[in-house]
């Protein structure tokens, strides 16, 4: 039973919405679509589920070519970030209605509901009516309706983003366990990095309606292939610079130079872009190829445990994650140092060079 995209796309006039995709989800997969608003999480997973026929190019399912089928006759189930609930139903009919419709037996219904209702914290609720509800509490009886089903494929559209900061946090621990012995295909749409992380899995990197990548989720961030995937996969946004290779030393376009990594001694001379994650840029040295970075503080941001400063270079912006209380000022001129060891390097059309 796995889900598989043939060349599929999607079109409106002369606007393309998703470009060519080929992507397989496994049986039994935990797959996430990592990127931006409007990146195309939204539609691409549409096109999974029927609710959009895509221009070109095929969906199958389980062997079978479902691109014509309607999502009435697929067994599917799909969370929005904005929650749906029957308005006139009881919390624990809006759970039970997909069983219903399914003519499950109401001993089992009720068992499904009753679990389901825990994991969610909604059990004291199940008798109230959606809006007698907080919009988590609308969120989460959203959520139990598509979970109880023990649907084929499982697509969650960034379903945690209204939820409060514990909750949200408990059901990141809850969900993969949820589904570790469902056998169903699960997509997850979200636009936090460090979501894409907790969770594992597969993740597909998407950037303007194309996948830049696809792969295990820890492979992707630790081995971008491009420049994009890169971007896509770091919050707070990775720091790129310019770059020019002339023997051993690499000169970043304001006119620093430092010594090319052993790992590119190889390179041939010309220009080439680096990308330094932030948290490898901070207020002290780092290693042995830390390289001072001199700027004006934008933006602060302190937490009891990291601080993450906005600062300008040479009319770049960079951004620095560290460890600790750094109470930099904003308007003041810093020196930072950003370990080299770490950078990735770009060719000029933004493939990786792996060293």
């Amino acid at each position: 039973m796995s889900l598989e995209l043939r060349r599929v796309s999607l079109r409106a006039g002369a606007e393309t919405h998703i470009h060519a995709t080929d992507l397989v989800c496994e049986p039994g997969s935990f797959n996430i679509l990592l990127g931006t608003t409007l990146a195309g999480k939204t539609t691409l997973m549409k096109l999974m589920a029927g609710l959009e026929r895509p221009t070109s190019g095929e969906v199958w399912f389980s062997g079978r070519n479902v691109t014509g089928v309607s999502v009435r006759h697929r067994n599917v189930s799909m969370v929005y970030q904005q929650f749906i609930n029957y308005p006139n139903m009881s919390v624990y009919d809006n759970i039970a209605s997909p069983l219903r419709v399914a003519r499950i037996a109401e001993d089992e219904i009720k068992r499904r509901v009753g679990t389901m209702a825990e994991l969610l914290k909604l059990s004291p609720m199940l008798e109230r009516r959606p809006s007698e509800l907080s919009g988590g509490q609308q969120q989460r009886t959203a959520m139990a309706r598509a979970l109880v089903k023990d649907a084929d494929l499982v697509l969650l559209d960034e379903p945690l983003a209204n939820l409060d900061f514990k909750l949200r946090e408990e059901l990141r621990d809850e969900l993969p366990r949820l589904f570790a012995n469902r056998d169903c295909i699960v997509v997850y749409a979200t636009t936090e990095p460090v979501e894409a992380l907790l969770f594992g899995g597969q993740t597909a990197c998407l950037f303007e309606g194309r996948v830049t990548q696809f792969g295990s989720t820890g492979d992707i961030y630790r081995n971008p292939l491009d420049l994009t995937s890169a971007q896509v996969f770091s919050d707070p946004p990775i720091n790129v610079a310019a770059v020019t290779k002339t023997g051993e030393r690499f000169r970043l376009a304001a006119g620093e130079d430092f010594a090319v990594p052993a790992a590119y001694a190889g390179l041939a001379d010309g220009a080439y872009t680096i990308g330094v994650r932030p948290h490898h840029v901070a207020p002290a040295p780092q290693g042995d190829m830390a390289v001072a970075v001199d700027g004006e503080v934008l933006v602060t941001e302190l937490s009891g445990s990291e601080s993450i400063i906005h600062f300008v270079v040479h009319g770049e912006t960079w951004v620095s994650q560290s460890h600790g209380i750094h109470p930099f000022e904003v308007g003041t001129r810093q020196r930072l140092y950003a370990d080299m060891a770490k950078a990735m390097v770009f060719d000029a059309d933004g493939r990786r060079i792996v060293a």
